[in-house]
């Protein structure tokens, strides 16, 4: 990694309260890459050579079988891409491809396995990062599970409202047939949700939604 490059990601908060020492270390076997769209960094059943970072960008995670494939996740910065599988050592149970061009630390996986057991901080984000995904991962079952389609957009509007500012005003950072797919649902099915959704304070145009009743949606979506 250039050294112009290590005051940024050093404030990453995987890398954040590591010791000097021992972010050198790792900093000095990583590269800070950009990648353009739709370029597949792994397949499914690779084991994983490096750990992704995702700086910049957006990242989908998609699972493959029988010549069908489905979105799983998609992934937006500052966030490691499938933790689990460098943690373990075990290959990748999904697939991942950049939706737009990403910035992307890569960071050889044996040495991250190294350097965690020698860094009490690094163990401490590591442990910290995959209970958050594990907690996603509930949420995102259990809104399969127990929700409809409708209300499972709903909340993906609010959500990623709160995370564009709660300005009531959301962009779609990820095109309808991939929001379509990580809901379950086929695109005409995501069509139909979003006209639910304007019996409860939501429009849409394109790639921009707007909440007009947060009240409304958020009654009719039952955020948790």
């Amino acid at each position: 990694m250039r050294s112009g490059e290590r005051p940024e990601i050093a404030r990453l908060p995987l890398f954040s309260q590591m010791a000097e020492s021992e972010r050198e270390r790792i900093f000095s076997g990583s590269f800070l890459q950009v990648f353009p769209p739709q370029l597949t960094l792994f397949e499914m059943g690779q084991r994983a050579d490096f750990l992704h970072v995702l700086v910049d960008g957006l990242v989908e995670l998609y699972a493959t079988s029988a010549g069908r494939d489905t979105t799983m996740r998609i992934i937006e910065p500052v966030s490691t891409v499938i933790l689990a599988a460098v943690v373990t050592d075990l290959p990748y149970l999904m697939a991942a491809r950049t939706l737009a061009s990403s910035r992307i630390l890569l960071v050889p996986a044996a040495l991250v396995r190294e350097v965690i057991k020698q860094d009490t901080a690094l163990m401490q984000a590591t442990m910290l990062e995959l209970a958050q995904a594990y907690r996603d991962f509930v949420r995102a079952l259990t809104d399969m599970k127990l929700r409809q389609s409708a209300e499972r957009l709903g909340n993906v509007i609010l959500q990623q409202d709160r995370r564009q500012g709660s300005t009531s005003k959301v962009l779609l950072r990820a095109e309808k047939r991939l929001l379509a797919s990580l809901l379950g649902m086929t695109p005409e099915n995501l069509s139909r949700a979003f006209g639910v959704l304007g019996k409860h304070g939501v429009s849409v145009d394109g790639s921009c939604v707007e909440i007009a009743d947060r009240e409304a949606l958020e009654a009719f979506s039952r955020p948790d």
